[in-house]
């Protein structure tokens, strides 16, 4: 009768133990889980923005594979897409994380953003449609000027830029792109601008430098203007400035900043020299 009592206590306590055991592991494998979605999301989080975009690609690729119910890895992909410059792909993808649960307008401007990059601003435009005046953010509205500006609808194009520039820290690009929009239309001054407060957010941007460059010299404003630049950016902007005031008439100025250009460019300037030789030769000639 003790033995049976005894093996019954046994029994007992390793059922007791094995039911503790298999809490544990439990637990252990929910700790473990967490864990891993918690790296998931900072690898995700990097390789939106450190990583090479096709790995980049890859790595959501197979992630979005593996977990075909997780928006956040089709997002990824869709923005890894558009970074690797495969545009058609990341529409296709935007459109099947639109078609997820959770979806948001978040993704529609996604959508809206890869359209323009392809070049079909008249489907960008009726994706921005969709999008609730509600929903009021720097990417939306700063998209919303791109496609006012690409219809020549000048007066929503300079209130959505406005609004844009209001709701970043970071405005140097769409500033840029807002003095781009005016310098196509003619207005140099307005350009110059926009352009140079665009500098005083991001002064190692060439494209800007080039830009308001070309602004002055719409204004046949040849000489360069007070920024930061680097001898071999002098010489490139003098060559900038040259073409825009032989394009223009003024010839004899182009010539000076042909001769300035190649003069300043620690290197020999190829480009440069090639135009002051055809100036020089036309001259000639007549």
């Amino acid at each position: 009768m003790r033995q049976t009592i005894l093996i019954c206590a046994l029994l007992g306590s390793a059922l007791t133990l094995a039911a503790c055991g298999a809490r544990d592991s439990a637990q252990e494998a929910k700790a473990m889980k967490a864990v891993n979605a918690i790296d998931e999301t900072n690898l995700s989080d990097i390789m939106l923005t450190v990583s090479d975009p096709k790995e980049a690609v890859k790595y959501f690729e197979r992630a979005s594979t593996e977990s075909p119910d997780r928006i956040d890895l089709k997002r990824g992909l869709a923005k890894s897409l558009v970074r690797a410059k495969s545009h058609e792909r990341a529409i296709t993808v935007w459109q099947e994380v639109l078609a997820m649960p959770g979806a948001g307008d978040a993704d529609r401007v996604g959508l809206a953003d890869a359209q323009i990059r392809s070049n079909d601003w008249a489907a960008a435009k009726a994706t921005l449609a969709t999008v609730p005046p509600t929903y009021e953010t720097y990417d939306r509205y700063r998209l919303e000027a791109m496609v006012a500006d690409s219809q020549k609808e000048w007066k929503k194009a300079d209130s959505f830029y406005d609004t844009a520039v209001g709701l970043t820290t970071r405005p140097a690009g769409v500033l840029n792109n807002w003095g781009f929009s005016k310098l196509t239309r003619g207005d140099g001054k307005a350009a110059e601008k926009l352009f140079a407060e665009a500098l005083t957010y991001n002064p190692s941007s060439f494209t800007t430098k080039n830009n308001l460059v070309l602004a002055r010299a719409a204004q046949r404003k040849y000489d360069m203007p007070v920024i930061d630049m680097t001898q071999t950016e002098r010489a490139q902007l003098l060559y900038t400035a040259a073409l825009s005031a032989i394009k223009q008439g003024d010839v004899n100025t182009g010539r000076s900043l042909l001769q300035e250009a190649v003069d300043t460019n620690p290197q020999y300037f190829e480009e440069a020299a090639r135009a002051l030789a055809a100036l020089d030769a036309n001259k000639v000639k007549s």
